[in-house]
């Protein structure tokens, strides 16, 4: 793959406290956000004019939804958006293991085929870790090596989430959180975050 402005991999929660109705809800928007024409502006706006995304599901275990890909056209993003859809929900629902999640992505993020002038993890779920490690540690690798963690933080289930969010999950240049109160509102929200991501320090759209 060749060179892109930016790597992104998506962390996204799909523990128990996700129904299934919910999980639409994020796929579909996170499709909607990708088809969005101000989204694929910023994404091949950049030095390269691509980026490189991937998807991984996380619960108390992990599987990648979206192997990488390059977005450097309106018909590589909506190839994304498509395979966002069509994606089935694994693992299956368990707990949410938020460190072993980030971890996981981090290492997803790692194995990224192409070199990116900088990389993120866009974290996304609905509650705090409650099985497995707790998600600081795997920040902190993930913050020596040069990532950027932000994160999107659902408060249907735990309204002080987004505090959770900024003090053991996010990290590196320029990272930051953000919250929606529940499924209705995360397209908005994901959208949101997305072009504050690809925007980052190198974009002036």
């Amino acid at each position: 793959m060749e060179p892109v402005d930016l790597a992104l991999c998506l962390a996204v929660d799909v523990s128990a406290s996700v129904d299934f109705d919910e999980f639409a809800l994020m796929v579909g928007g996170l499709a909607a956000a990708f088809r969005d024409e101000g989204v694929q502006a910023l994404a091949t706006g950049g030095r390269r004019g691509a980026i490189a995304v991937a998807c991984l599901f996380w619960s108390d275990a992990t599987d990648v939804a979206l192997p990488w890909a390059r977005l450097s056209s309106p018909a590589d993003a909506a190839s994304i958006a498509a395979a966002l859809l069509d994606a089935p929900r694994l693992p299956r629902p368990g707990a949410t293991a938020l460190g072993a999640g980030l971890a996981a992505a981090l290492g997803l993020l790692a194995r990224c085929p192409a070199e990116a002038t900088r990389q993120v993890v866009d974290v996304s779920g609905d509650g705090r870790s409650n099985r497995g490690p707790p998600p600081g540690p795997a920040r902190d690798v993930g913050v020596a090596a040069g990532v950027t963690i932000n994160g999107l933080a659902i408060l249907n289930e735990e309204p002080d989430l987004l505090t959770h969010y900024r003090e053991e999950v996010i990290g590196g240049p320029g990272a930051f959180a953000l919250d929606c109160r529940d499924y209705e509102d995360f397209a908005d929200a994901i959208r949101a975050k997305l072009v504050r991501e690809i925007r980052g320090g190198a974009f002036t759209a």
